[in-house]
């Protein structure tokens, strides 16, 4: 998978009142991550999501709908 398909998955930002930044890929529930700037919480939850997909592939598992329009398993 390239980039540019990574960057194709929507995440909705935002910025506590504390000034951390957060992520959230909206079509994986759970899947928000925090970060000490936006960049910081975009790379976070992209990581975070990779990994969650990482283990439904582990574990035969469904993977969530942003990831099967990405990934052809044979």
């Amino acid at each position: 998978m390239n980039d540019a398909k990574l960057d194709s998955i929507p995440i909705v930002i935002g910025r506590e009142d504390d000034g951390r930044w957060w992520a959230d890929i909206e079509s994986m529930p759970g899947v928000m991550a925090y970060g000490a700037s936006e960049q910081d919480a975009i790379t976070a939850v992209r990581a975070l999501a990779l990994r969650v997909v990482a283990d439904c592939i582990e574990h035969g598992e469904d993977l969530p709908e942003p990831f099967s329009r990405l990934f052809s398993m044979a």
